[in-house]
Parts: structure tokens; C-alpha cells; sequence
């Protein structure tokens, strides 16, 4: 059974990977901070298709799907681009929230549209969607300790005990963010968590 298709209005999609052996992992604080939002508002993944995982929910008094892809990263784009089109849903009300190498953990950054910034996640949705106009919000996992690590180990690797405070709040800041723009107050969003 499927959720009726004209009463979607917002889509949050978390990028990350399949498999247990990822959970956690710094590529993958999209899935947790969906997971996290999806706790707050009673929210059960539990349909599987178009490549991912999602489920439906009331987020800021709209009808929302909260969708983890499960094509892994580099491929996110084609269940965004399908869910997208079964259930109406312009590019315009998507989210995305993502990984970020250039800002420190801790830290989230809300963008109303704009390019992937080397995310090939984001990229593949671009690509695959036709165009930039979804918002996204993305949260920090700080850059590689040194030039030379290699950048899929790092994204790759697990936040450190340290690190876990600093992450936890941005997760609810994400959490926080999603329910403005749902809200319709993207500038609020941007000037309170940016």
C-alpha cells in the first residue's frame, strides 16, 4: 500500500550507506539525523521501495515522507528522483541533509539550493533530478586530520567519544532546521543555525 500521492508535500531525504558496518560512520550522519527527526515526531520507516527506506509523518503540520536511500551514496539520486515523481513532489520541497568535510562537527549550514560542493551524493541527485533547487542542510564532520589522509577513510571512519557531544548537538540542530523550512521559514532557519 502506498501513501496517497497527492498528499505529500515535503520530502527529507538523509544521504548515508547501507549496511551495519557504516552505521555511524562520519558519511553517514544523514541517516542519523533523519533517524533522530523521525524519533521526535513518531515517524516508522517502514516501506521499502524505489531503493530506499521511508516512512510517513506530520513534520511543522505538513504531510512529509523522511527517506533513506539505500543505493548507497554515490547513486542517492535515483531514489530521490523516483520517490520524487511517484509522489509529486517539486524539487523545490525536497531537503537533503549531508555530510560536510569543510565544517567542523558540530556545526551545521542551511542552503536553499545551490551546487553539490564535491558531494557526490549531492551530485547524483543534481544529475539525476534535472537541476539544484532542493534545499539541504549540512552537517559537519570536520575535515581529515592531514592533507595526505585518504578522503574515503575519513568519511568512512567513525566520530570519536570526543567528537560525540558535538555531534549530538548538531543533530538536533538539523532536526531543528528541517521542521523551519518545512515551516516555510527557511531565513529563520539559516539565521539561527548557520
Amino acid at each position: 500500500m502506498f501513501f496517497g500521492k497527492s498528499s505529500i508535500e515535503y520530502i527529507i531525504v538523509g544521504l548515508g550507506n547501507p549496511e551495519s558496518k557504516y552505521s555511524r560512520t562520519r558519511h553517514n550522519v544523514g541517516f542519523m539525523a533523519v533517524d533522530r527527526l523521525g524519533d521526535k515526531v513518531g515517524c516508522r520507516f517502514e516501506k521499502m521501495k524505489f531503493d530506499a527506506i521511508f516512512g510517513k509523518c506530520t513534520v511543522s503540520g505538513k504531510s512529509c515522507l523522511l527517506v533513506k536511500p539505500q543505493t548507497y551514496m554515490n547513486n542517492s539520486g535515483r531514489a530521490v528522483r523516483d520517490i520524487a515523481s511517484f509522489y509529486k513532489v517539486p524539487l523545490e520541497r525536497i531537503i537533503v541533509i549531508a555530510d560536510d568535510i569543510s565544517l567542523p562537527v558540530g556545526k551545521i549550514r542551511i542552503r536553499s539550493k545551490g551546487s553539490a560542493g564535491g558531494h557526490n551524493g549531492l551530485k547524483d541527485i543534481i544529475a539525476l533530478c534535472g537541476g539544484e533547487a532542493f534545499a539541504r542542510v549540512k552537517v559537519g564532520v570536520g575535515n581529515k586530520p592531514t592533507p595526505d589522509y585518504d578522503l574515503a577513510d575519513w568519511v568512512l571512519s567513525r566520530f570519536t567519544a570526543d567528537e560525540t557531544p558535538a555531534l549530538d548537538g548538531a543533530l538536533e540542530d538539523a532536526c531543528g532546521a528541517v521542521q523551519l523550512m518545512v515551516a516555510g521559514k527557511v531565513s529563520e532557519a539559516m539565521n539561527r543555525f548557520n
